[in-house]
């Protein structure tokens, strides 16, 4: 059992996993430790990131499906 600790890509999928749970955390502290003003301000830009990446998101599906589709003459 102890091979799989030498192992490359056992590694590279735990740094992975800390860096997932760890980054929104640091987020967060970041935004707490900022001034009155500024966290709306941040507040505000991961609002309006997130919705452009949702409708980015929905718009590649849409355009991934119409080209799934043959075209109709």
């Amino acid at each position: 059992m102890a091979w799989i600790l030498k192992e490359t890509w056992f590694w590279i999928i735990v740094v992975a996993l800390i860096l997932v749970f760890a980054t929104p955390f640091i987020f967060v502290l970041v935004i707490m430790n900022l001034p009155g003003p500024l966290k709306i301000v941040a507040t505000f830009l991961i609002i309006i990131g997130w919705g452009v990446a949702a409708g980015y998101k929905d718009w590649a599906k849409d355009k991934r499906k119409e080209e799934k589709q043959p075209t109709q003459y």
